[in-house]
């Protein structure tokens, strides 16, 4: 694929983003409540982080890779927000940024439960200066609980979520994804609870503001299907199954010729009766063992044998045509290197390019979802300067001078 050209800043306007005219605070740091920031400001949201002066949010130097001494991840994960230093533990920071929620429709925060409450900014507080206002808290475990206190990074909440333990194979340490799944889905949980309380607040008549409760071991406890249920009347307690599921076959991984590992999921009869045809070998859709799905996942080790044994005779490239040719719902593992070089990224817009005032030129992901009327967009990369638009914010909404905003900052409260 080639890369991406560099997006014209003279191209036509795009319509209106969906959630232009919201405006968001972003407090916090890393990546739950970030995130969150992060996908509202995509979609035209007025997302105004706040970090503390001289130190800012430490995803400024988190990331596995760094050029140049900073990281890659924050000009990705800070993108199209506008960036202000202020310290909220002082009483002059404090009363700035009630004004700024003032003039707010939500507010999100990741820190430990009670933190806001410490610097009297707790939500009676926040809601004294602004009924409307949405209060969205991400946390490792929720704000009420035995474990509420409790300090909760992802790794954690995936842990006692339930996500780590079905992952990997039988009777093996439990190991963890590549990334941060658990962030991210609190940020996912967090954005869904902030809009569905600001439609709450816009068509209920009261014009209310509430809180939003979002915990990352809840966020990955939701995702555990039917597991609950399974427990509570059968008390089965679902196993890490490896490659495949329990008795969904075939549905697993098979490596190819060339050496990549291809995902094949026909485990539907139609489908299963379609690989067979592909594989030339149609009889084995009528043959006892593997003529429903019930003798499929019965006899899964046998059949996954059989597919393996014709997988490996095939490059991937040719596995991945046929099969989709045939109808079989099949695709390559990527690597990122594969994504880059993917044709349907390319033609989804799923890898752009903006200009970063520290790296130039940087590809980083679209916008997901698609919205037809009124789609995201990507403006500008994170903010390289601490308090970038602290002249700019604190001008614009609070009507500071230059040298009030110079004086702010000599005494540290900015």
């Amino acid at each position: 694929m080639d890369s991406p050209e560099p997006r014209d800043a003279n191209a036509p306007a795009r319509p209106p983003a969906a959630l232009e005219g919201l405006r968001v605070i972003e407090m916090g740091q890393l990546i739950a409540g970030p995130f969150a920031g992060h996908l509202l400001a995509d979609f035209g949201a007025d997302v105004i982080k706040v970090e503390m002066p001289g130190e800012g949010d430490s995803l400024r130097q988190w990331g596995q890779n760094r050029v140049q001494g900073r990281t890659l991840w924050w000009s990705v994960m800070s993108r199209n927000k506008r960036c202000v230093t202020l310290n909220v533990s002082v009483p002059e920071g404090r009363r700035l940024l009630l004004e700024l929620v003032k003039k707010s429709d939500a507010l999100i925060e990741n820190f430990r439960p009670g933190t806001l409450e410490r610097w009297g900014l707790s939500p009676a507080e926040l809601f004294e200066v602004n009924p409307s206002l949405v209060i969205v808290r991400v946390s490792g475990f929720g704000q009420t609980g035995p474990y509420a206190s409790r300090v909760g990074y992802a790794s954690v909440g995936e842990a006692m979520g339930g996500l780590r333990y079905l992952n990997g194979y039988p009777n093996q340490p439990p190991p963890r994804t590549g990334v941060s799944l658990g962030d991210p889905l609190a940020g996912m949980f967090a954005t869904l609870g902030l809009l569905m309380a600001l439609r709450w607040r816009d068509h209920s008549g009261a014009r209310r503001g509430q809180v939003v409760d979002a915990s990352i071991m809840e966020s990955c406890y939701a995702m555990l299907e039917s597991t609950i249920t399974e427990y509570d009347k059968l008390r089965v307690v679902r196993q890490p199954t490896g490659t495949g599921l329990k008795n969904v076959v075939p549905s697993n991984i098979y490596r190819s010729k060339d050496g990549k590992w291809m995902v094949i999921a026909a485990n539907a009869d139609n489908l299963f009766r379609r690989l067979c045809k592909v594989m030339q070998q149609p009889e084995l859709a009528d043959d006892p063992r593997f003529d429903s799905h019930a003798t499929r996942g019965a006899n899964a080790d046998a059949l996954d044998k059989i597919i393996a044994d014709w997988v490996v005779q095939h490059d991937a490239q040719e596995l991945d045509r046929v099969l989709n040719d045939a109808g079989v719902v099949c695709g390559p593992i990527y690597t990122i290197a594969d994504i880059y070089d993917d044709p349907h990224y390319a033609a989804r817009e799923m890898i752009v390019r903006l200009k970063d005032s520290y790296f130039g030129d940087l590809a980083m992901p679209g916008v997901v979802p698609k919205l037809t009327e009124s789609p995201g967009t990507l403006r500008w990369t994170g903010p390289q300067e601490l308090g970038e638009h602290n002249r700019e914010v604190y001008g614009e909404l609070l009507g500071l001078s230059n040298d009030q905003i110079t004086k702010l900052k000599s005494t540290g409260v900015l």
